[in-house]
């Protein structure tokens, strides 16, 4: 039996009293749960009616359940134990938050770094089979893996068709040709979800479960939510959460993730694209901030911040200020989540189920692909990191800390930060210890992004929500490039080529961005983790 409780104070606690009783007056519970599909308005209804097929999950899910255990123990007779996946967004997010909430290994390759890649290839090859998650088919991060791991395999002398496992929309073009190649298992998702509500579809389910996560569990938790969820009154907590996400007056728009112990291992950067991609557009939206515990955002008084804290089930932890407690089991909060974000839509009176402005990175990458511009020359150089940026905004400084005071004089009251590190995660972690000092240097929130990850997620909001954003984006030269099979491009082209698409977008959108290339990654990183710490302690500004 799932267990989800929820407690407001201050003013998500207004919102909730001045939204949940016309959200009951109009039967939003019930008309979601029968997945009406005019809740969103008439703008909304043609993709709505497409894409509410996660509030029903056990008619698609439930009968893959025997499918993914046979094929894990199939592979297990053969030496068969490590699963990477090759997935972006949600086909990420959703199965690292199961596995490492279940304890269990899963390796989640969602980069195009050429190191990151390497690493992987090089773990454990003969033991390793690879699942390629790709609602469309044609998404060019995990195609290129994919082309990597098989020509890899092949190399090796293993048979690649035996260790290769796709997930895909019925009818996708990777669908057809996965079928016609003969790879070892082909697993079809319900086509009426969306890629950042598929948690409890074969997205999630089959590398979990091939992984060794109870995914059965893991419906029946959601199930059990959906009982509570359906309640068409004033208790019902996922109203009560939408209401306070998204019907703050004047709306706080910046929405503070932060988990205080609850159990649910990575919640926070699930649940940070499954909001930042469903509201951000037409100007409007909840950024979410994801953030450790004791953050600057929490105590900052921001009138534009509203905080939800993640406690464990059995937590007595009350909301203090302009607070949310949340507490769950996973299936039963990612169903909650899900649920409330849907809701977030109707009162921000937008379309929770498009992404408008993710297609704009992406075609300008393919742009640089097709085009391969020559690097334009840095503004400046200082030690080992090259620095681009507007005239307009640099003006006459040459120094690493004086380009980044520059982009924090851009900063707006209303404003954040968003850090973009197009890097490897694993060997460069230490840079996200940079985003709470700039925030406590800026006192504004602050976010930060591994790419060409945050594409499919937070990028959403940086072009299609409220202009309040500044720019970090960091890159690095790779140890090695790495070719793709089949492809014109490597994968050190193609990362460039997404960093710099998305760099311009934001720029023609009149964002503020500061581009750092690390010539030399470690040095770099040092350099400038030096430059934030003594921009921090002069305040954060020239």
């Amino acid at each position: 039996m799932t267990t989800l409780s929820f407690e407001a104070a201050g003013a998500a606690l207004a919102a909730v009293e001045k939204n949940v009783p016309a959200l009951v007056r109009d039967d939003v519970a019930a008309r979601l749960l029968a997945q009406d599909p005019t809740l969103w308005g008439p703008d909304a209804e043609a993709e709505a009616s497409i894409r509410l097929g996660w509030l029903n999950p056990t008619e698609a899910s439930r009968p893959l359940v025997g499918q993914i255990l046979r094929l894990r123990e199939e592979l297990a007779a053969e030496g068969v134990t490590r699963v990477v996946l090759a997935g972006m967004g949600g086909s990420s997010l959703a199965p690292e938050v199961i596995t490492r909430t279940a304890g269990v290994d899963l390796t989640v390759l969602d980069s195009t770094d050429p190191d990151a890649v390497g690493t992987a290839l090089a773990t454990g090859l003969a033991e390793t089979v690879i699942v390629v998650s790709s609602k469309s088919g044609s998404t060019v991060e995990t195609d290129s893996q994919r082309r990597t791991f098989e020509q890899a395999f092949t190399d090796a002398g293993i048979d690649a068709k035996s260790r290769i496992v796709i997930v895909t929309d019925p009818g996708s073009p990777l669908d057809g040709a996965a079928r016609e190649t003969g790879y070892r298992a082909v697993f079809n998702a319900d086509p009426n979800v969306g890629g950042r509500y598929s948690a409890l579809t074969a997205f999630g389910l089959v590398p979990s479960g091939l992984a060794g996560a109870d995914i059965g569990a893991l419906l029946d938790d959601a199930e059990d939510a959906l009982e509570i969820l359906s309640d068409n009154d004033g208790a019902n907590i996922g109203l009560q959460l939408g209401a306070a996400l998204g019907g703050t007056d004047p709306l706080r728009n910046k929405i503070v993730l932060v988990d205080e112990g609850s159990g649910l291992v990575g919640f926070p950067d699930w649940a940070e694209q499954l909001i930042a991609e469903s509201t951000g557009k037409l100007g409007t939206g909840l950024l979410p901030v994801v953030v450790e515990p004791g953050a600057p955002e929490i105590s900052s008084g921001a009138a534009d911040v509203l905080t939800a804290r993640l406690v464990a089930v059995d937590s007595d932890a009350a909301p203090e200020g302009d607070q949310v407690v949340v507490a769950g089991s996973l299936g039963g909060s990612m169903m909650l989540w899900e649920f409330a974000t849907a809701v977030a839509g109707r009162l921000l009176a937008i379309n929770p189920f498009d992404q408008p402005d993710v297609e704009a990175a992406k075609i300008a990458a393919r742009g640089m692909l097709d085009a391969r511009p020559e690097p334009t020359e840095p503004t400046f150089v200082d030690g080992s990191v090259e620095v681009r940026g507007p005239a307009e905004m640099l003006g006459d400084t040459h120094t690493l800390r004086g380009a980044l005071a520059a982009l924090l004089e851009q900063l707006g009251s209303d404003g954040y930060l968003s850090i973009q590190a197009y890097l490897d995660r694993n060997r460069q972690a230490e840079l996200a210890d940079l985003r709470p000092e700039l925030a406590a240097a800026t006192g504004r929130p602050v976010t930060f992004g591994w790419g060409p990850r945050f594409l499919h997620s937070t990028g959403q909001f940086h072009k299609g929500g409220p202009a309040q954003g500044v720019y970090l984006q960091i890159t690095g030269a790779p140890q090695a490039d790495l070719d793709i099979p089949g492809r014109p491009f490597s994968f050190g082209q193609l990362i460039t080529a997404q960093a710099a698409g998305d760099a311009s977008v934001l720029a023609d959108q009149g964002r503020p961005v500061l581009r750092l290339n690390l010539l030399n990654r470690e040095q770099g990183v040092r350099e400038l983790e030096a430059a934030v710490r003594d921009l921090a302690a002069e305040g954060g500004r020239s």
